[in-house]
C-alpha cells in the first residue's frame, strides 16, 4: 500500500515570502511624474508666485491710495500758513509786501510757490532783491533788501527819486530829499525806459557829488548833459569835470588848492563866483564870473 502512495516534495525552509504586491509609494509617485511632467509643475509654481506678487503690490498701492486720500485735508489743515513775516523794511509799509504776495485763505505751507511769490515781491520798485522760505509748520518768511536811494533826478517835466544803481524808485512833488545830491540834465524817455546812457549818466553825478561833497559840505548840484562836461555846482562854485578820470581831475584840484592862496579862498559859499575847470591835463583853470 505504501508503494501506491505519493511521496510528498519537500519543501525548502527559508525566509517567507509574500505571493502578493499592493501598489508601493514609488510606483503612484512614477504615476504623477508620468502625469505631470516636472516643467509643467515648475511653470505653475512660477505662475503661482507671481500672481501672489501682483496682489499684494495692488494691495499696497490700494492702501497707499486711501492713506493719502484720508491725509490730505489733515495735513492741509496741519500746514495752513498762520503767519507772514517780513524782515528787512526801512522804507516801505509791511501791507505793501503782503499785497504783493496775494495769498489766499487757508492756504498750505506746501501749496505756494517761493519763485512766483519772490517775483512779485522784486517787482516793487523799491526792493531791490527778496528771498521767500517756508519755515514749519505754519510760517512764510519773506527778507527782502531795499533799494538805497542815490539822487533826486529833474528831467524838466518832472523829479523823481533814483537809487544808487540808476533805478526810479518813486516820483517827488517837491524835493524833500535835501541830503541827496540834485541831477539834471538827463532824458526822460531814456530814465523811463532804463536806458544804459542815460543809467550811466545818473552813475556819474552820483560819483561826483560823492567826491565834492567828501571837500565841501552842503547841497550838490551836478548837471549831466554833457559827459565831456559834468558841471558840480557848490554854492556860487561851479567845477568843470570830463567822465573819464573825475577822481585824478579832483585830487589836482586840492593838490593845489593847498598851496596856491586864490585857490585855498574858494570854498563855494563866498561872495565871488568862480568857474573851476579841471578837464585840461596837468592844469587847474579858475575863471572869475562877473
Amino acid at each position: 500500500m505504501r508503494l501506491f502512495r505519493r511521496r510528498r516534495r519537500s519543501i525548502q525552509q527559508g525566509p517567507r515570502k509574500n505571493q502578493w504586491k499592493c501598489p508601493s509609494a514609488a510606483d503612484s509617485a512614477n504615476r504623477n511624474v508620468e502625469a505631470n511632467p516636472p516643467g509643467i509643475r515648475a511653470k505653475v509654481v512660477v505662475l503661482t508666485r507671481w500672481a501672489g506678487a501682483v496682489v499684494g503690490v495692488a494691495l499696497i498701492g490700494w492702501a497707499i491710495a486711501m492713506s493719502v486720500q484720508h491725509a490730505g485735508p489733515f495735513l492741509d489743515r496741519l500746514l495752513e500758513i498762520k503767519e507772514v513775516t517780513v524782515e528787512g523794511l526801512h522804507r516801505i509799509d509791511r501791507r505793501e509786501i503782503i499785497d504783493l504776495v496775494k495769498l489766499e485763505p487757508r492756504t498750505p505751507l506746501h501749496c505756494v510757490s517761493t519763485a512766483d511769490i519772490t517775483e512779485r515781491v522784486q517787482s516793487h520798485p523799491w526792493i531791490k532783491r527778496a528771498t521767500v522760505e517756508r519755515v514749519p509748520l505754519n510760517e512764510l518768511r519773506i527778507t527782502v533788501v531795499e533799494r538805497v536811494p542815490g539822487a533826486v533826478v529833474s528831467t524838466g517835466k518832472e523829479t523823481v527819486l533814483v537809487d544808487e544803481e540808476g533805478h526810479v524808485l518813486k516820483p517827488l512833488s517837491q524835493n524833500d530829499e535835501e541830503s541827496l545830491p540834485f541831477l539834471s540834465g538827463v532824458d526822460r524817455k531814456g530814465l523811463l525806459r532804463g536806458d544804459e546812457d542815460a543809467r550811466r549818466a545818473i552813475l556819474s553825478g552820483i560819483e561826483l557829488a560823492k567826491i565834492v561833497r567828501a571837500t565841501y559840505e552842503g547841497p550838490v548840484r551836478v548837471n549831466v548833459a554833457d559827459p565831456a562836461n559834468l558841471i558840480v555846482s557848490v554854492g556860487s562854485t561851479r567845477f568843470h569835470f570830463d567822465e573819464e578820470g573825475v577822481g585824478d581831475q579832483w585830487d589836482r584840484f586840492r593838490q593845489v588848492k593847498q598851496t596856491v592862496r586864490e585857490l585855498d579862498a574858494i570854498d563855494g559859499y563866498g561872495d565871488d563866483v568862480n568857474d573851476v575847470d579841471l578837464r585840461y591835463e596837468n592844469r587847474v583853470v579858475v575863471r572869475e564870473r562877473g
